[in-house]
């Protein structure tokens, strides 16, 4: 491996020396960031439905968050451009997409960040209402990025990121796992009715804006050139492995614990404190408060995650369309803003809190939330087989038939997202 230098060493990287990976790096922040307590809850709920039959729908979502992760990652690395740059590139249709919808998304998912972390918070600790839990942890995301600087921001995560795991996995060795039946769910097929949980499951698998903020968080580490490509690779490969574990642990919890006693939880965030319930009955108060301190600690990475990740790519669009230098201050971590986008996030979502959800705010997150992972596999494509990127780092086949079915998935999903945000409004 080439051991090149380059530029834009930042303090506290890996850059400046031969290419090194940790078990810690942007491909486990990408996964954790990306798995939050919604996507446990559809694990879990699939798991109580139909055992463990979809267990194989685990290992291929893993599958795809790993070539889609690692084509965001060999764009950034083969081009030294950032994906919104690519995106741009395409032509301004992208930032009529993006532009509303980061702004919105935004403003919605701090709230319901918020709320995750608050209500795990309160079953903890009730001496605070679910409200000033989900303020509290809003505030203290902010005091962790508001400085932009990458190592801080991954320490955390790296503390968030055991917890969950260990907390997660020893739920579901306490549940005694029937290996016989998980080693039968990995042969593909789909029981009646389960269509949309596959692609639910499939997708959920670490599935968010933050997978197009990986190229961000790999500058910010200082792996910057292609001399990187097998470290990002490695990287995101481990990460999606132990990303894999961590929900395959959450569908064993579901399938043991619920699925062969007929036990139904509720969904949203509320079902994970379903789960907690059944697990202090089952086996003992400490197993329900291990659980609790891991669905904490999975809601807290993701809060974490976009108040880093997302505002990165907000002042890289915001710079952008303003023109202005890919290095200059303001596109970057710590930069004007890359600040507002944190306060966005964090202060005007409180009202939400406290108001409700406005209608009509909550069916465009719906619908372009739901557009975003179709529009990232789509793009993606056209990046990685066209001139934009160097001809050595286009896409091989492999890479092309597997982001053509996430691109698949991703519509269909969106299709379902999209009936049910109207539905829901109507």
């Amino acid at each position: 491996m080439t051991t090149t230098p380059y530029a834009g060493t930042q303090p506290g990287t890996d850059a400046g020396g031969p290419p090194r990976w940790r078990l810690i790096g942007p491909g486990l922040v990408v996964a954790a960031t990306g798995v939050g307590a919604a996507d446990l809850v559809a694990t879990m709920i699939a798991g109580s439905k139909y055992g463990y039959a979809l267990l194989w729908a685990v290992v291929v979502g893993c599958v795809m968050k790993v070539v889609l992760v690692e084509g965001a990652g060999r764009f950034s690395l083969s081009t030294g451009r950032t994906i919104f740059e690519g995106w741009s590139s395409l032509g301004r249709w992208t930032h009529a997409y993006f532009g509303p919808y980061i702004v919105i998304w935004g403003f919605v998912y701090g709230a319901a960040a918020m709320a995750g972390t608050g209500l795990a918070l309160h079953a903890l600790f009730p001496v605070l209402g679910v409200t000033a839990w989900g303020i509290v942890s809003g505030l203290i995301g902010l005091a962790l990025v508001w400085s932009g600087r990458y190592a801080v921001f991954e320490k955390t995560l790296s503390v968030l990121v055991l917890l969950m795991f260990v907390c997660m996995v020893a739920a579901a060795v306490v549940t005694l796992p029937n290996l016989p039946d998980m080693a039968a769910g990995l042969a593909p097929r789909i029981p009646d009715g389960a269509l949309i949980n596959v692609l639910s499951v499939a997708g959920g698998v670490g599935g968010t804006i933050t997978l197009a903020a990986y190229g961000y968080w790999l500058r910010e580490k200082g792996w910057s050139t292609p001399a990187f490509m097998r470290v990002m690779r490695l990287d995101n490969g481990v990460a999606y492995l132990v990303t894999g574990i961590f929900v395959i642990a959450t569908l064993v919890v579901g399938a043991e614990l619920l699925y062969s006693a007929g036990i139904a939880v509720d969904t949203g965030d509320k079902g994970m404190l379903d789960l907690s319930e059944v697990l202090r009955d089952r086996y003992g108060a400490a197993t329900g408060t291990i659980f609790l301190v891991g669905f904490w600690a999975a809601a807290m990475s993701s809060l974490v995650g976009v108040w880093n990740g997302v505002s990165l790519m907000f002042a890289d669009f915001a710079g952008h369309v303003r023109g202005l230098s890919t290095d200059h201050p303001d596109r970057q971590g710590g930069g004007r803003w890359y600040r507002a986008y944190v306060l966005w996030l964090t202060l005007p979502p409180m009202l939400m809190l406290f108001l409700g959800k406005p209608v009509y705010l909550i069916l465009a997150y719906g619908v372009l939330g739901a557009l975003f992972m179709p529009f990232l596999a789509i793009t993606l494509i056209w990046l990685l087989n066209t001139d934009r990127t160097p001809k050595q780092w286009r896409n091989k086949p492999f890479a092309n038939v597997v982001m053509v079915l996430c691109a698949l998935t991703f519509l269909a999903l969106a299709v379902d997202q999209v009936r049910s945000a109207v539905s829901g409004v109507l």
